[in-house]
């Protein structure tokens, strides 16, 4: 690590930090990857190995709580990590920090960080302060000096260029990420090989009306290069790969098996920082019950993890959601999710159930059948994510209908907070 600091100038500078190789699940927060870091008397500004911005936390009595932070995702999305008060936030997230989204999401949780001023102003000046440390750095080493630079240079309007060729690259920008990435943050490498899902089911808000098809060999070759040129020096920092869009798994096996090896050959394990791999995709009850390619997919590095909108076991439930299938494939498509989490150390088959206040009775019943009894004993794999209709309303009645059926099923259950890339 080097680390330069001006006389006087009441700033800080620390070029290649290296933060932690591993995302633990911890009650403060913790720095991954290689950074570099500016920590002034207002804030402290952590930037990637291409220089981009992304996290920032505010420092004095107006920012809202000093384990709280902004951070910058690939598609140019500023979230707040909120604390929550650590009233709750991992029994319904499974992660102690709760991300707070500028968008409208299905969050039951609440908090409006963007409203509050020291936070936006961080966000509006952060280009200020670097530009102040640049302009105060005086006589420093080359290395130093150009490093600087290029922070300076990397923009609101380059980052605003950048997410735009990135969604170019991938074909538009993913509207929706499975729940699994939590473990990574999101931090991954995204990979479309084929677009729309099988089902266009008239309760979702969040998927694109795209008619399934898969991606050529050539062209998924393509977007793999051009995305990793895209990252360049920040693919050091990224271990994981997310197959999109909305239903990978329904893919021919050869093709989700290739393209997963290709991506995991084009982060370079030999140089990658973090530890571990992850894959991530979406799947269906279709797809699920079709899939034979497990045994392949159980010999790619790291973990896997699929997960599948099951939404109801009820007939009444899944007609009145315009879902395709019927309940007897929903249960049939559960207990393969079972046997495959038992049979591959290595996989993690998750599934997602809707919530609302005017679902048939039927629902709730047919789900705890299948996260309670249909279970002998408590399970640790299979997570269950419970997904509200209702976007941006939070809900002490839904949380406690969620708490409820938190306690009863033998599976891990989470609220799914839906999150785009």
């Amino acid at each position: 690590m080097t680390v330069t600091e001006a006389d006087n100038s009441g700033w800080l500078f620390k070029a290649a930090v290296h933060g932690s190789a591993s995302r633990e699940k911890l009650s403060y927060p913790i720095a991954c990857g290689i950074y570099s870091e500016i920590e002034t008397d207002s804030a402290i500004l952590r930037f990637d190995l291409n220089g981009d911005i992304r996290q920032a936390r505010g420092k004095g009595s107006s920012w809202p709580h000093p384990h709280e932070w902004l951070k910058r995702t690939r598609g140019n999305d500023w979230l707040y990590y909120s604390t929550g008060g650590y009233t709750g936030v991992y029994e319904a997230i499974g992660e102690y920090y709760l991300p707070q989204l500028p968008y409208p999401t299905n969050s039951l949780l609440g908090g409006t960080p963007f409203t509050l001023p020291a936070v936006r102003r961080l966000i509006d000046s952060w280009p200020e302060i670097v530009a102040e440390v640049c302009s105060q750095a005086g006589e420093l080493p080359e290395e130093t000096s150009t490093l600087l630079e290029k922070i300076e240079q990397r923009t609101p309007a380059v980052h605003r260029q950048w997410a735009g060729e990135f969604a170019r690259i991938i074909g538009g920008r993913i509207s929706v990420l499975p729940p699994d990435p939590r473990h990574v943050d999101y931090e991954l490498l995204p990979l479309t090989i084929a677009r729309g899902c099988l089902y266009k089911c008239t309760f979702c808000r969040v998927k694109n009306p795209a008619v399934f098809e898969e991606l050529k060999d050539t062209e998924i070759a393509d977007q793999l290069h051009r995305m990793a040129v895209l990252y360049g020096k920040e693919l050091r920092n990224i271990n994981s790969i997310f197959l999109g869009e909305h239903d990978a798994l329904a893919a021919q096996g050869n093709l989700l098996i290739s393209s997963a090896q290709a991506a995991f050959q084009a982060l370079d394990q030999a140089n990658c920082y973090m530890t571990g791999r992850n894959l991530f995709l979406f799947g269906s009850v279709t797809s699920l019950l079709a899939a034979d390619c497990f045994a392949e997919l159980a010999l790619l590095p790291g973990l896997t993890y699929i997960n599948i909108g099951l939404e109801s076991a009820d007939q009444e439930t899944l007609d009145l959601l315009g879902k395709p299938v019927s309940a007897a494939l929903v249960r049939e498509a559960f207990s393969r999710m079972q046997q495959i989490n038992r049979s591959y150390p290595n996989i993690e088959i998750t599934a997602n159930f809707v919530m609302a206040d005017h679902l048939p009775e039927g629902h709730y019943r047919s789900v705890l059948e299948l996260i309670r009894d249909s279970l002998p004993r408590p399970q640790s794999k299979g997570s269950i994510y419970f997904s509200p209709l209702a976007f941006d309303q939070p809900s002490r009645a839904k949380m406690f209908a969620f708490h409820h059926l938190k306690r009863l099923s033998r599976l891990p259950t989470y609220l799914y907070i839906i999150q785009r890339l």
